[in-house]
């Protein structure tokens, strides 16, 4: 029997298999997680289990490859050329890839070609430009957890943006990753942190996550003695997590990583906080309906370059709390408003491109031509950037001014090497200009002057054999031949040597075509050859000046985002928000953008707000589609764009300090979490009453309507209070329970306002303006009617309610409680039934005040026994 050796994907390795099967088992049984694209000419090639796997992921063909160890092989694979179409499914569907490529070439060497994996496709690794969205960031966590707090590193490798911070909680932890969404997690094997959770979480070994190795390898990676300087002292956690994953980076992308220079801490008081609900009802950048133009990034983006695109989104989603920072900001936009210079500097930027990727691409050695065209264009283009902040007087442009750098020699050396429009690969040929190497430039010319030998060699043999069909040709495979006809072949010179036969031609060589052949085709490989080394030599030139060169991205960037901050505040009509140090929050004329732009910036109602020491909340009545939620959202909108330096869409706004922004606003059940609406809702309520604080900013929508009537009104009632008097945030609270209005009366900081509406005859017209005040009724019967409910349905109801309404107005006759009674918003009941029955028998003379308001609640109540007329 013969030894067994190595079992991978189900086949045994034994010496039975041919020599290029047991290269790749061998290449396999290294990489025995990740599909492994195994290079064979111009296909990548899958075997056995994996060829099983990517026909079901591709959906390509599953074919057989003859037999090795006797077993036919299953087989599949996908061109070379169009891979990366190929490798974007992958890493969407969260599956790594090895890449196995070639070494040397075919027929030099004994046996299988070399090969070897170069890298490892993995979803927060890619860097390639068609694997990666545009205007999102691609990035890769790792979490270490210790003692209940956790270490958090992030790493933008296509951009080279490595992060970390440390969290109190998992909360905390769950609102970060939410913010950044990374496309892989890293975690200790053992951990549950993310088991089974989207994206694709990693278990990596624990002794990658140890805080002294890693921060030995981190200060190698920076070339400092210690971490000091990045603000990561006594961060144990933090270090940890980002040392396991420089070792994944450095595992999967097998290169140097010399775009990789330093680590930033985020200290989580810098910024508003927001949970994952709060992202998510806000649509910052995600709309719950799909659409995303109709988010607020979809709105406010028009910057020019990708990674200007990116950066806005960072913004959007975690706004600073530096005053000096955003004043910095808005000085900045008012500067470009001024004379619409934010036209000029929008123009001067659109030759950049995506110069942030470009580089990362540079460092990693994987740059293509075109992208090393796309730098000369971009850096080409600064002196127009420069031009165009030549008279700005914000501080902040001209810090960004001296940041850009000139770059003159990089610009001048990728001028003087690259062709005007380089081909897409450098295994093409033809990426350098003529002048630019001598060497080179020999060698070209050797094969650069084919055409005309052969033309006087054809012209030369005709005369010689005077052969009238004798003409010269070349394929790939024969090389360069003399062809004549098979009827005058035995009339050929005697030093003409056959070389192929074919249907109506015989094809001969001479020893002056055979030494031509040899001196061109042996140029043209010699040439690609050193293309290849000036390539690897411009690379290194580029590596050297990276420092520079990604200070001059950043800079780019972010002036990129404010030129659009100013774009957008002259088209959309926004003002500078001022920031003050006393608490509260005035908005005068303030706009939801998204849902102005989704009505075409027609007929949307401006609405005011105010907050102070002194008014804290606010209980908003009105009827559905009133606008309600609107005013909620706009209010948190207006909030971020102020804290990212953005002007806001508002007449006047003005904002004392804030910490942290909350949203409980609608839900849906959980079904795989084994969560109700109701648990849902309760769970949002329960992280604001123990996380908000008094400058927090909340927005609550209908507290309680997952449950019965008395419990959600007694929920609703006690949440509010609960807030209004201990934890004093400013709060806008939209209810339909009419009940609550009477807070106002009884709870200092509380205030009413309703949205208003009117009846026009039988229709109901909304005026979407908020006013001082409880809304009188809710309209709840004019709304289903203009959702469609049927006339003789709306008609019933209206009878109902004309009954409650008259039971309600003989209690208030009779137990003279007028003032003690909220007006409560009318129950159907579905027919007259015992509980009803009871109800009328009472005499309301004989209630207390409590005990009819008790009669008032289970009348409403009954709303839930509808069942028919």
């Amino acid at each position: 029997m013969d030894r067994i050796e190595t079992s991978v994907d189900g086949a045994v390795q034994t010496p039975d298999h041919t020599p290029m099967m047991q290269q790749y088992l061998r290449i396999k049984a290294q990489h025995p997680d990740v599909l492994l694209f195994y290079r064979m000419g111009d296909f990548y090639e899958m075997f056995y289990d994996d060829a099983r796997r990517a026909a079901q992921l591709l959906d390509i063909a599953l074919t057989q490859r003859g037999a090795s160890a006797g077993a036919p092989i299953p087989m599949a694979g996908v061109p070379a050329a169009s891979v990366d179409g190929y490798l974007v499914r992958l890493v969407k569907r969260g599956e790594s890839v090895a890449i196995c490529e070639q070494r040397g070439e075919p027929g030099k060497t004994k046996g299988p070609m070399e090969r070897e994996v170069v890298r490892i496709v993995t979803p927060g690794t890619v860097t390639d430009e068609a694997l990666l969205e545009e205007r999102r960031d691609t990035l890769l966590a790792s979490v270490c957890e210790g003692g209940g707090r956790f270490g958090l590193a992030w790493l933008d490798l296509a951009a080279g943006r490595f992060t970390v911070t440390e969290l109190g909680d998992h909360g905390a932890l769950e609102a970060e990753v939410a913010r950044l969404r990374p496309a892989e997690i890293l975690a200790a094997e053992g951990s549950a942190a993310f088991a089974g959770t989207q994206p694709p979480w990693r278990p990596r070994p624990p002794w990658h996550f140890d805080a002294e190795s890693a921060a030995r390898a981190l200060c190698a990676q920076f070339q400092t003695h210690d971490l000091k300087g990045f603000g990561c002292d006594g961060k144990d956690l933090a270090v940890a997590a980002a040392g396991a994953l420089l070792a994944y980076v450095r595992e999967t992308q097998k290169a140097a990583l010399p775009h990789l220079r330093g680590i930033t801490l985020e200290e989580h008081d810098a910024a508003l906080a927001m949970d994952p609900a709060t992202r998510r009802n806000l649509e910052l950048d995600e709309s719950l309906s799909g659409n995303l133009e109709l988010t607020l990034a979809g709105v406010f983006d028009r910057t020019v370059t990708p990674m200007g695109g990116r950066l806005l989104r960072r913004w959007l989603h975690r706004p600073l709390r530096d005053a000096a920072e955003l004043n910095g900001r808005y000085d900045a936009v008012a500067d470009l408003m001024g004379e619409a210079r934010y036209k000029a500097q929008a123009e001067s930027l659109r030759a950049i491109g995506d110069l942030e990727r470009i580089l990362a691409r540079v460092a990693l050695r994987s740059a293509r031509p075109r992208d090393l065209a796309q730098l000369r264009a971009a850096l080409g283009a600064l002196p127009r950037v420069h031009a165009a902040l030549s008279v700005t007087a914000a501080r902040r442009l001209g810090q960004l001014r001296t940041a850009l750098g000139v770059h003159a020699e990089e610009c001048a050396l990728l001028a003087r090497a690259l062709v005007e429009s380089p081909p897409h690969f450098l295994r093409d040929g033809g990426v350098f200009a003529s002048g630019y190497d001598a060497e080179l430039d020999e060698l070209r010319a050797l094969g650069g002057n084919t055409e005309q030998f052969l033309v006087e060699l054809e012209r030369k043999e005709r005369e010689r054999s005077g052969l009238s069909s004798l003409k010269l040709g070349y394929n790939r495979v024969q090389g360069f031949f003399i062809e004549v006809n098979r009827s005058q072949a035995e009339r050929v010179p005697a030093d003409y040597l056959r070389r192929q036969t074919v249907k109506s031609a015989e094809r001969f060589v001479t020893p002056e075509l055979k030494s031509f052949e040899d001196k061109v085709l042996g140029a043209r490989d010699r040439a690609l050859t050193r293309e290849r080394e000036l390539y690897e030599d411009l690379l290194t030139q580029l590596i050297a000046q990276l420092p520079a060169l990604q200070r001059t991205t950043a800079a780019l960037a972010e002036l990129d985002v404010l030129t659009c901050f100013a774009e957008r505040a002259i088209t959309l009509e926004c003002v500078r928000p001022v920031l003050s140090a006393a608490p509260g929050l005035v908005i005068e004329g303030g706009r939801h953008p998204v849902v102005e732009r989704a009505n075409g910036g027609a007929g949307f109602v401006p609405n005011d707000l105010r907050f102070d020491d002194e008014r804290r909340m606010l209980i908003i009545t009105g009827p559905n589609m009133g606008g309600k939620s609107t005013y909620m959202r706009q209010t948190a909108l207006i909030a971020i764009l102020a804290h990212v330096g953005s002007f806001v869409p508002a007449t006047r706004a003005v904002l004392g300090p804030l910490d942290r922004i909350f949203t409980r606003i609608g839900a849906s059940d959980d079904l795989a979490g084994g969560r109700s609406t109701f648990m849902l809702e309760m769970t949002e309520t329960a992280n604001i009453l123990h996380n908000a604080t008094d400058r927090s900013l909340v927005l609550m929508d209908e507290i309680g309507r997952g449950t019965s009537t008395f419990d959600g009104l007694s929920l609703a009632w006690a949440c509010a209070e609960y807030i209004a008097t201990r934890i004093r945030c400013f709060t806008l609270f939209a209810t339909h329970y009419f009940e609550l209005t009477s807070l106002a009366a009884a709870t200092p900081g509380v205030a009413n306002v309703h949205v208003e509406a009117v009846e026009h005859g039988e229709k109901l017209v909304f005026l979407h303006s908020v006013k001082e005040g409880p809304a009188n009724r809710s309209y709840g019967l004019q709304v289903a009617a203009l959702a469609g409910i049927p006339k003789a349905v709306t008609a019933q109801a209206h009878r109902y309610l004309g009954e409650l309404e008259r039971e309600r107005d003989a209690l208030r006759k009779h137990s003279n409680l007028q003032s003690e009674l909220p007006l409560f918003p009318a129950a159907i009941p579905a027919r007259e039934s015992p509980a009803l029955a009871a109800l009328r028998a009472v005499e309301p003379e004989s209630l207390s005040p409590r005990a009819a308001l008790d009669l008032l609640f289970k009348l409403k109540e009954l709303d839930a026994q509808i069942s028919g007329p």
